[in-house]
């Protein structure tokens, strides 16, 4: 995951143009409120990159952790919601001290894809730790081994003919397919996964997990699942 840490740390062109930036943000604060549980929850988003839309997320629940492994992008975090008393920022390091049991809500989106599958166990063995009994882990933006990047590309067309910026759009694809990012995605690659070996992933790590009928934000080819204590149930 490093790679990939170091290339969201950089200035990088992953997105078309501000309102594309915006946009994203916005969609994926609104999808994380609908799983929030009441007004007081606790809530971790786990390698939540700039989330720039987390003052909404704030508002709607009673403490957000913004947990971020990049250091530059975690500086940014710090400087830009130290005014919120809501928001808390933390490295993943940091997550290992805090009590366990004492979260309502772990979302990981679009996270998956970078990590190695070891690494990815580690997380969710982090993650199982800090829920409460009842919480619940949202893990978002899982890529499936039959969808390849046309759909991402046609994702992301949808998403800015709606919005308006499909100009910007057809741009950035250009820019995109001639940066570090589709080197890096050559090079390193993305972790996919089946429905079923995402299951069985999180049955491994104590979870009892379901497929949820809708992906966290855009890409309606992508899936999210919503995983509790296995004692807890499905």
């Amino acid at each position: 995951m490093n790679d990939w840490i170091d290339y969201y740390d950089s200035t990088h062109t992953i997105y078309a143009s501000k309102l594309h930036r915006d946009l994203h943000f916005q969609v994926i604060a609104r999808d994380i409120i609908s799983y929030i549980p009441s007004p007081d929850a606790i809530v971790l988003d786990y390698s939540c990159g700039e989330a720039l839309s987390a003052g909404k997320v704030a508002e709607a629940c009673g403490m957000l952790i913004l947990a971020e492994p990049a250091p530059g992008v975690r500086g940014r975090l710090i400087a830009r919601f130290a005014p919120n008393t809501k928001i808390r920022v933390r490295s993943l390091e940091e997550l290992r001290s805090m009590p366990g049991g004492s979260i309502d809500l772990v979302v990981m989106n679009s996270v998956a894809q970078y990590m190695q599958p070891d690494e990815l166990g580690g997380a969710f063995a982090v993650i199982r730790r800090l829920l409460k009994p009842n919480g619940r882990l949202v893990l978002g933006d899982i890529l499936r081994p039959e969808v390849g990047m046309i759909r991402d590309v046609l994702a992301l067309l949808m998403f800015a003919s709606r919005h308006r910026f499909l100009k910007d759009a057809l741009i950035g694809l250009i820019k995109t397919a001639l940066s570090d990012y589709r080197e890096l995605r050559t090079k390193v690659g993305l972790q996919r996964y089946s429905e079923q070996d995402m299951l069985a992933k999180l049955k491994k790590a104590g979870f009892s997990a379901v497929r949820a009928p809708k992906n966290i934000g855009h890409n309606r080819w992508r899936m999210t699942f919503v995983a509790r204590h296995a004692l807890a149930g499905g």
